[in-house]
């Protein structure tokens, strides 16, 4: 388990008792941001989540997806039980969370919101999602991740 020092996303996994592991980098080239972290990594894409802010019928939620994919507002708002989903601006996903785009945690976000997951992260016995900043992973189990955050595992993926 890594020390609980650095962002609201660490403390919280550490107050927790959630093992993990925290995984530093300095991103290279890719063709998008995700793939540059995957290939500072050197893990596959698929085991490499990013987190998503959208507005499912006026209510805001999470999406966490694989870097490798893109994530369908469609599957996302049926998952959820809504009929309309969108994803929401840097600004307001910035706001929502008290974290910076590149860097939004699933984990010690300003308030806990609905959460789903695709279902691609049971696939593996370790994911990697952003630590709370840009430069900084998180390694940790897929059903840690899912239990924690009490997070529904559906099809989100195009």
């Amino acid at each position: 388990m890594a020390t609980s020092s650095g962002t609201p996303g660490l403390q919280e996994l550490s107050v927790a008792g959630i093992s993990f592991e925290v995984h530093p980098y300095e991103p290279g080239s890719g063709e998008t941001y995700g793939e540059a972290v995957a290939a500072a990594l050197g893990v596959d894409p698929d085991r490499l989540f990013k987190t998503l802010l959208a507005d499912v019928d006026g209510e805001p939620v999470v999406g966490i997806v694989p870097v490798s994919a893109r994530l369908s507002t469609k599957a996302l708002a049926r998952a959820s039980g809504g009929k309309k989903a969108r994803l929401l601006a840097p600004a307001a996903a910035e706001r929502l969370t008290g974290y910076v785009i590149g860097g939004i945690s699933p984990f010690g976000q300003k308030r806990r919101l609905p959460t789903l997951v695709d279902e691609m992260i049971e696939a593996f016995d370790t994911v990697f999602v952003s630590a709370g900043r840009r430069g900084l992973q998180i390694e940790l189990a897929p059903r840690d991740l899912i239990a924690h955050l009490g997070a529904t595992v559906a099809d989100l993926c195009e």
